[in-house]
């Protein structure tokens, strides 16, 4: 499935597939005590060089378009999964992966307002390598994606230099890691929690490494030369 899905993520659409305005309010209220200035502007060109690939910008701002760009390709592949439940899906399955779509949705859409000017366009996603008629082949890309996920924003935390960011990177990776969890024991149940290292803490993977791997469901080349190191 290599055609542009970013039609499909219009509010409009979104609001026909049951994600309704008040439910996104709902979950954006959760960030507003972060401080974080949010702002309608639209993305600006020269963020993006079409020689080196997009440019995630430096700083906290790096970090966030980082942030961004995951949380657009797990909210592209959620939306794909509702639109195409994979065969046998349960009534209860589909119910908690719509749930898990629409927090991703309000991610994206969150760091996407919060970025305003400073934010990368919308990501082209290539799913080809998915099946999304196989439960196994849907739950075993959503457990990589939410493992990958948590991963990240583990990762990306000691980054960050704005509290109000790190406090707002702590509320999404929570939800991050209950989506983790819940596919993991859909999975293989009783394994919710197989992913904590022996100190009983998840793991936490560099930009560089996430993006390798997520890199294989983004058309696009991602520049992280900026991206703070330290």
């Amino acid at each position: 499935m290599k055609e542009d899905l970013n039609e499909q993520f219009q509010s409009e659409k979104l609001v026909r597939q049951g994600f309704s305005r008040r439910k996104f309010l709902a979950y954006a209220g959760a960030f507003a005590g972060t401080g974080m200035l949010v702002t309608a502007c639209h993305k600006d060109d020269s963020n993006t060089n079409l020689s080196k690939g997009i440019d995630l910008g430096s700083g906290d701002i790096g970090i966030l378009n980082y942030a961004y760009a995951l949380e657009q390709l797990e909210a592209a592949f959620y939306t794909q999964v509702a639109l195409t439940p994979y065969t046998g899906i349960t009534t209860m399955e589909q119910n908690l992966l719509n749930d898990i779509r629409d927090h991703e949705i309000a991610h994206r859409e969150f760091f996407k307002n919060a970025l305003g000017s400073k934010a990368i366009g919308n990501l082209n996603v290539d799913f080809s390598s998915i099946d999304f008629t196989s439960r196994t082949s849907v739950l075993g890309t959503a457990k990589a994606f939410e493992d990958l996920g948590v991963s990240a924003y583990n990762g990306a935390g000691q980054l960050i230099t704005s509290p109000d960011y790190l406090v707002m990177a702590g509320k999404i990776v929570s939800v991050e890691a209950r989506h983790a969890a819940y596919i993991r024991d859909l999975v293989n149940p009783g394994t919710f929690a197989d992913e904590t290292d022996s100190n009983g803490m998840d793991t936490a993977m560099s930009p560089d490494a996430v993006l390798s791997i997520a890199g294989k469901y983004i058309k696009d080349s991602i520049s992280i030369s900026n991206l703070p190191t330290a």
